[in-house]
């Protein structure tokens, strides 16, 4: 079989042109992955600096939840002579810092309290409340029922009522 010249030139440009046409699919589908993976390495950022938010967020109200548990627990007129008023969290939560303000509210009207905790990147969170004094001169009166609970007891009864 003999191959005509003019043939061969056709074959070869059509084999470049296949090969470049190849070049350009390759270099179209890199162009759109790269776009691709960089939207995902950009939500992936984004969602790791929501998760850290999120992480002092808990942490402030857990902190805030405890200072203001303290208070109630302890007294409004008390706390103040008990701990400090402001300063750092104690370890693990050192990076934290807190502030308490309490304000009497006047003769039988309830203290005004205000826990602030700023996190390690200085955002503010703070709670206010109201918190009623102490009645009596007991420091810390014994707050336990004066009749013990049997709540198996009680649950049964009311499971009793319900079904029967």
């Amino acid at each position: 079989m003999v191959i005509h010249p003019a043939h061969q030139l056709i074959e070869a440009e059509g084999s470049t042109a296949r090969r470049g046409f190849a070049l350009m699919e390759v270099v179209i589908a890199g162009m759109i992955l790269a776009v691709g993976l960089a939207g995902v390495v950009s939500i992936a950022t984004r969602s790791l600096a929501m998760q850290q938010r999120g992480e002092r967020e808990v942490a402030s109200a857990a902190l805030l939840d405890e200072i203001l548990g303290l208070v109630l627990a302890e007294g409004p007129t008390d706390f103040p002579k008990l701990h400090d008023m402001s300063g750092k969290c104690d370890p693990p939560w050192s990076d934290f810092e807190y502030e308490v303000t309490i304000e009497d509210g006047g003769l039988g009207d309830p203290y005004e309290v205000m826990a602030l905790v700023r996190d390690p990147t200085g955002r503010e969170h703070r709670v206010a409340t109201r918190i009623a004094g102490r009645a009596g001169e007991e420091p810390n009166p014994d707050r336990a029922p004066t009749t013990p609970l049997d709540r198996r007891a009680r649950d049964e009864e009311a499971a009793e009522k319900t079904n029967g």
